[in-house]
């Protein structure tokens, strides 16, 4: 009787795996986030600037934000889903999985975007190799999770990538390599 209840105490109940799998996908979503302040707000800033109709206006684009995080959580949720069917459980293959996943789900919406908008080429091809690699990181994340790695040891990562992220992004803006971010 004593093996059973240790065997029992040992395995993950019902609610600690939802704890894990929210908590797991939340530490992903935010390090989307991180990895898409440093890509948009840095490395590749300069294409918003170039006029055209494609891009709202940058106080409209602001209030819309919390849209395409949106859109993250999304595709986090849908990655992770993804990543638990196929049994990944290492950062490497997560990182596969997620950046295939991200390669066929942005070059798709690239592709259609780029059929009927006027989106300018290095726009359209920053957006899906910045997202594709998002995602792959991401996945890379969710397969650590899924192999063993603690979801504190994940979260602290997290953290400190999304620090490095926003400061390289100021550090980009401050040598003028990107545009600073205006309030509005």
């Amino acid at each position: 009787m004593l093996k059973n209840e240790i065997a029992q105490s040992a395995s993950p109940t019902k609610n600690s795996t939802w704890v894990i799998a929210i908590s797991a996908v939340a530490s992903a979503w935010l390090l989307s986030i991180g990895i898409d302040f440093l890509l948009h707000g840095g490395l590749l800033a300069r294409i918003y600037l170039a006029p055209g109709p494609f891009v709202l206006e940058p106080q409209e684009s602001f209030r819309r934000i919390p849209l395409g995080y949106l859109a993250f959580l999304i595709l986090t949720a849908g990655l992770y889903w993804l990543l638990r069917r196929s049994e990944v459980r290492d950062a490497v293959s997560g990182f596969r999985w997620g950046s295939i996943a991200g390669i066929t789900v942005w070059g798709a919406l690239i592709l259609g975007l780029y059929s009927i908008s006027t989106i300018e080429l290095p726009m359209a091809i920053g957006w899906w190799l910045g997202q594709s690699l998002e995602l792959g990181l991401a996945g890379a994340l969710l397969g650590a999770v899924a192999g063993g790695m603690s979801l504190k040891r994940a979260w602290l990562i997290v953290i400190i990538v999304v620090v490095v992220c926003f400061v390289l992004t100021i550090v980009l803006q401050s040598i003028g390599w990107a545009p600073p971010v205006q309030t509005v």
